[in-house]
């Protein structure tokens, strides 16, 4: 862990900058409440408080950056056209600035993005915007949208990496530190491209120096973590994993980059399949409806329980735009990383009473086959069959395997080969 930030670095969003951005938002934000979780506080023995931006009108904070920036543009002949890249949140906050101040938007998104984003960006837009699905990547999307940019000599509004971005985003610990009727110990923030991160954290550093301050981050797309733990320079990552979309940025901002590497205390990565227990969890027991993004920051406390015991603590939940055509996948991955999930390569000696041997000898009764599928048909003698089991605890997996190798049972085991693994899932 580093030591505790101790100073301002120049570049630091001046309180200033912040309040007049609170001013500029005034009556078109919400004003999100700061809600203690009691399931949460039990959980890790803390007084846990979530700042609720999933409550936002359009379900994040990226509203918040977008319209700063957006109004507080300087006049243009004829009218001013803004472009930006987005996976979705910033996209919408962006769509609504847009209807808001009558400025034309061009809205660049990847290709893949699911329809429900898409969707909400032109409602949310109306005729102010045009959708543009381009690339593989956000990267991929935001090389386009910035060459289109440049080639139209319009405006471009950056998901992140931008004062005027920062200083909006930074309202959320303004709201945060003028609800809090306590000292507030530690806040944990989600970082994809580090704005919300780096304009809490200036917030708190002037108004509150004694909380500590944890940036969250995916552990398929640490870019923000890499650059300030690993290289001790802003540098890109050549692969993502793009699963936890709202989070999976290549490279930190150069801005946000310098603010969160002198604010921060803590960059941590939670794996993928943490924040999916998670979100499931905070669906079924609170009824809060998040997006993986908006989920790291709960995600992050596991790895802090030791040290918040008894202290006051505040999760940003950055956003609840999520796709529920994903549940089915999420709940996949949660299962898989909780080990109650398993999948097999098994051979099978074709002969008769071979599945019931398997079934009978090798599973529990209380262990459910859920995925069986003959790889080759036309095989008479042998043949592999894939095989998912779900279990009751992790580590029974270990007794299957055992009972498999008793019972003349060849296999390999597929969990721990995902790319291999997501062509048969």
């Amino acid at each position: 862990m580093q030591e505790p930030a101790t100073s301002v670095p120049a570049v630091a969003v001046t309180l200033d900058h912040v309040q007049q951005a609170a001013r500029t938002l005034e009556g078109v934000i919400l004003k999100t409440p700061l809600l203690q979780n009691l399931w949460l506080s039990r959980t890790y023995e803390a007084a846990v408080y979530l700042k609720r931006e999933d409550l936002q009108i359009v379900r994040s904070y990226k509203i918040r950056g977008a319209y700063n920036k957006m109004a507080t543009l300087p006049p243009a002949p004829g009218g001013r056209e803004v472009v930006c890249a987005s996976a979705g949140n910033h996209a919408q906050g962006v769509a609504h600035a847009c209807q808001l101040l009558g400025v034309r938007g061009y809205i660049f998104m990847p290709a893949q993005t699911p329809a429900q984003k898409v969707d909400k960006v032109r409602l949310f837009g109306k005729e102010q915007v045009e959708v543009v699905l381009v690339g593989a990547t956000f990267d991929d999307t935001y090389h386009e949208a910035k060459a289109f940019c440049d080639a139209h000599d319009y405006t471009f509004v950056h998901p992140f990496d931008d004062p005027a971005i920062v200083a909006g985003q930074a309202t959320v610990g303004l709201e945060a530190l003028q609800q809090a009727t306590f000292n507030i110990d530690y806040c944990f923030m989600p970082i994809g491209g580090g704005g919300l991160a780096s304009g809490v954290g200036s917030v708190f550093r002037q108004l509150s120096p004694h909380t500590k301050l944890i940036g969250v981050q995916p552990a398929g797309a640490p870019s923000m973590h890499n650059s300030i733990k690993v290289h001790q320079e802003r540098r890109a990552l050549e692969t993502i994993e793009s699963f936890v979309d709202g989070a999976a940025v290549k490279c930190p901002g150069e801005l946000t980059y310098q603010l969160c590497r002198e604010l921060l205390d803590d960059v941590v990565l939670v794996p993928e399949g943490q924040v999916c227990a998670d979100l499931l969890k905070m669906y079924n027991e609170e009824g809060i409806v998040l997006e993986l993004a908006g989920t790291l920051s709960i995600s992050a406390l596991r790895q802090y329980a030791d040290e918040i015991k008894g202290k006051n603590v505040v999760c940003v939940i950055s956003g609840s735009n999520n796709d529920i055509t994903r549940m089915e996948d999420i709940k996949e991955r949660a299962l898989r990383f909780q080990g109650l999930k398993h999948y097999f390569m098994v051979t099978f000696n074709q002969q008769p009473g071979a599945l019931r041997t398997f079934v009978n000898n090798v599973l529990q009764p209380e262990q459910d086959i859920i995925h069986f599928q003959y790889i080759k048909k036309n095989n008479k003698e042998k043949g592999p069959v894939f095989v998912g089991i779900e279990v009751q605890q992790s580590g029974d997996e270990e007794l299957i395997k055992a009972r498999m190798v008793e019972e003349g049972f060849s296999y390999e085991y597929l969990n721990g080969k995902p790319d291999f693994l997501a062509l048969l899932v």
